[in-house]
């Protein structure tokens, strides 16, 4: 899929690692609305802040993103080095420095080695294409090990609408908007507020319900960038006819690639649905789904293909969320494992381990309290997770 007016690049640069793609640029020729949601972790790195700022305007035209660096925790020498980076943008594309916004992942607290972006930033440009879209899919990687990408079509207004999105995220990953970046592309017609309104709803149920180690990060950023190119008539607010298809399909993108990073989570060989429905309140659900997908004893059961049903029971109840656990029912897949809070025996075990080893499956609580019910997407704890991390920064 080729998107009208966007174009692309991603060089080598040798931000971290020589020869390998580090340094990418989005260019969209005709000025496109966008909007962003990022990290709610009160330690944000410099390009977070920058490209807060610079979006409160509900525009840009250019996103130079790399990997390697954070720039995070760099202090004052940190927004200098993001401010010169998006210098350098502008004036080689001639378009105005606040159209311009950056974005970085990597190790956190070392310099950024901004001498690696002047050098390359010439290349960089010349490299531009609307089929380069691969590859600053690949330059953003960091311990992920495939590139995360998604395409959509949709009809709106009679015209065709498409959505070409890409992600980057393996650990440390539990947004709030967690080491996380994504990007979608979009030649649809809308306006500011409402792809605002549209981008946080879809986060919401998307990215914020995946979890790989519960932790969060200084960098995260989901943007949007949409062109207008595709004619569609213009979606200028939420009652607009086609607001809601635009809506669909932009969360759809976003669950696929949440999906995908759930999948490629650091050592990760399976991705988990916990599901948690029969709770007084969705809100509920969701606080008691998060504490199962986090808890560190449940998902090295999951890797270790154990349906050890106990160390469930055991999350829900420090979940914070009051339950009658006499009522309680637990299934793998279609296997009920627990009834009325007790374990349905040996033969119920054997047969929720099979489900176990599939590499997608999910577990389904009811607490037979309610209407609540509410999804988060998580992973398996393997031993190669503790490896990844325990030399980083090597």
């Amino acid at each position: 899929m080729i998107l009208k007016d966007f174009s692309l690049s991603a060089v080598a640069a040798g931000i971290k690692y020589q020869d390998r793609l580090d340094l990418g640029l989005i260019y969209s020729r005709t000025p496109a609305v966008a909007a962003g949601v990022f990290t709610t972790n009160q330690v944000k790195a410099a390009p977070v802040h920058l490209s807060i700022d610079r979006l409160k305007q509900g525009r840009c035209q250019a996103l130079l993103v790399n990997s390697g660096n954070a720039n995070a925790c760099t202090g004052k020498e940190g927004m200098e080095a993001a401010l010169h980076t998006s210098r350098l943008v502008a004036e080689a594309l001639r378009i105005p420095e606040e159209m311009v916004l950056v974005a970085s992942t990597g190790v956190i607290g070392l310099p950024l080695n901004v001498a690696a972006f002047e050098n390359n930033m010439d290349a960089l440009v010349a490299n531009l294409s609307d089929e380069h879209f691969n590859q600053v899919a690949e330059a953003i990687l960091t311990t992920d090990t495939v590139p995360k990408t998604v395409a959509r079509t949709v009809v709106i207004g009679g015209k065709e609408v498409n959505f070409m999105g890409m992600a980057k995220g393996s650990g440390m990953i539990m947004p709030n908007m967690a080491t996380m970046l994504a990007y979608i592309l979009t030649d649809a017609q809308i306006s500011f507020p409402e792809l605002k309104n549209a981008l946080k709803s879809a986060v919401e149920t998307t990215f914020n319900r995946i979890t790989v180690d519960g932790d969060t990060s200084t960098n995260d950023m989901v943007l949007v960038m949409a062109n207008g190119t595709a004619e569609n008539s213009w979606i200028e607010d939420s009652q607009h006819p086609d607001y809601e298809l635009f809506e669909d399909c932009l969360e759809e993108v976003c669950k696929e690639l949440a999906l995908k990073i759930v999948e490629d989570g650091e050592g990760a060989t399976k991705r988990i649905t916990i599901r948690v429905c029969g709770a007084k309140e969705d809100q509920d659900a969701e606080q008691m789904a998060r504490t199962v997908a986090n808890s560190n004893l449940v998902k090295a059961a999951f890797f270790g293909e154990d349906a050890n049903w106990g160390r469930i029971l055991g999350a829900m109840g420090r979940s914070g969320i009051r339950f009658n656990s006499e009522k309680v029912d637990i299934a793998f897949g279609d296997v009920v494992i627990v009834k009325n809070g007790i374990g349905k025996g040996q033969e119920a075990e054997k047969n929720a381990s099979k489900i176990l080893k599939n590499r997608h499956f999910t577990v389904c609580i009811d607490l037979q309290d309610g209407t609540g019910c509410e999804e988060v997407y998580t992973c398996d704890l393997s031993i190669d997770y503790v490896k990844i991390n325990a030399d980083y920064r090597s």
